[in-house]
């Protein structure tokens, strides 16, 4: 009639019996084995492991499954990780994840508020651009979140005057448009294109009022160069070599952060001096050697058993296959820097065009940019010359003048 959950606080350590005869502890305790020889876990892992299964797994029968949320009460106070007890667990079959969605979480509040009517579509809309459908594919959760957080004031606002997106007008789009401008009204209206244009593929409202909209051409400013002040901080800000071959990567090799968290080891060519970046080789400067060489040796003299193949790694990843996460990657170190990771990718690609010639062709070469984004970095490049010229021009002329 209903479902008792086990106390596995109530586990003690004096019951050797009902674990030599339980195959569940044996396969799971086999299974730990393998991951951690695959994965370089020191022996206290590999202890700790074993003793979180056997809190887990004492007087488990065929049938049973443990819930995630059934973990953190049982192993927190003892000390024990949850995240390597519940890949073990998977992997034998037994666990249970009851964990809510981490976008459902975001997506609950964020509907909050909304006229029935409206929310539903909203909803409909924005699982489908999370998940993907049969003719489009997910967006990434950044883009969702985006473009419901750019709308929802607008539609808190029309949910206190209706209850669906039918009644909705094209004069009530353009009247919210006329309250903000530039790069936010072309968000807007995106975000407002997509939302009326799946309500009228799924026929719930009668004319889609975005159409015939412009959004209008967006002008790009001219990206400006970083100060060497800025850059000298930055140098001065990161000081662990993890930090500073991160550093040189976006500095030298305008590499991503994204990038950067995936590049492996095999990526590393140090006999050959050469680095590949995301399927691109390019040299190995001595900058950046020195700083791989520093890293690798602290990498090694840290965390000798890993198995992790990815260049950068943590305390925690050093336990894993995965890569670090996106705030490890010298954001801490940077915090409050001008030069940013992203400002110093930018100032290195710009430094290429200021050098070597506005050439849309040769950036996209060097870099992989794509045809838009090279072209802006080479307008913003020439725009800096001619500036320069004319500055230069007009202290020529003023010193003649006083010849």
């Amino acid at each position: 009639m209903f479902q008792i959950r086990r106390d596995f606080a109530r586990w003690v350590p004096e019951q050797p019996d009902a674990r030599q005869h339980n195959p569940w502890l044996a396969w799971a305790r086999h299974t730990a084995h393998r991951l951690g020889e695959s994965r370089g876990w020191p022996r206290r892992t590999r202890v700790r492991a074993d003793q979180a299964l056997i809190v887990m797994l004492t007087g488990h029968a065929e049938g049973d499954l443990i819930r995630h949320s059934e973990l953190s009460p049982a192993l927190r106070p003892r000390g024990l990780s949850t995240e390597h007890t519940a890949e073990i667990l998977d992997h034998i079959g037994v666990l249970l994840d009851d964990r809510p969605s981490p976008f459902e979480q975001w997506l609950e509040p964020k509907l909050a508020g909304l006229a029935p009517g409206i929310r539903r579509d909203v909803e409909h809309w924005t699982r489908l651009l999370h998940d993907g459908g049969p003719r489009s594919k997910a967006r990434d959760t950044t883009t969702v979140s985006g473009y419901l957080n750019r709308i929802r004031p607008v539609l808190l606002e029309w949910s206190t005057r209706y209850d669906h997106l039918r009644e909705v007008t094209r004069d009530d789009i353009l009247n919210h448009l006329s309250t903000i401008h530039g790069s936010q009204r072309q968000h807007t209206l995106i975000a407002l294109r997509s939302l009326f244009g799946g309500a009228k593929r799924n026929g719930t409202i009668f004319k889609n009022p975005t159409i015939r909209i412009r959004v209008g051409q967006r002008q790009d400013g001219v990206l400006q160069p970083l100060q060497p002040e800025h850059i000298t901080n930055a140098v001065a800000a990161v000081t662990s070599p993890a930090d500073r071959l991160t550093l040189a990567l976006a500095a030298v090799h305008a590499a991503r952060p994204g990038a950067i968290r995936r590049l492996q080891l095999d990526d590393l060519d140090i006999g050959n001096r050469r680095l590949t970046i995301d399927g691109r080789t390019r040299p190995l400067d001595e900058l950046t050697l020195q700083a791989a060489l520093d890293w690798l040796h602290h990498r090694r003299h840290r965390w000798p058993n890993t198995a992790n193949p990815h260049l950068l790694i943590n305390k925690r990843t050093a336990l894993e296959t995965g890569p670090v996460s996106k705030n490890s990657v010298a954001t801490t170190a940077l915090h409050g820097q001008t030069a940013t990771i992203e400002r110093l990718r930018i100032d290195r690609q710009l430094e290429e065009a200021l050098v070597h010639g506005p050439d849309p062709l040769h950036l996209a070469s060097i870099f992989g940019l794509d045809e838009k984004t090279a072209i802006r970095y080479a307008d913003s490049a020439r725009a800096l010359l001619e500036t320069s010229a004319e500055s230069l021009n007009a202290v020529t002329a003023s010193v003649d003048d006083q010849r």
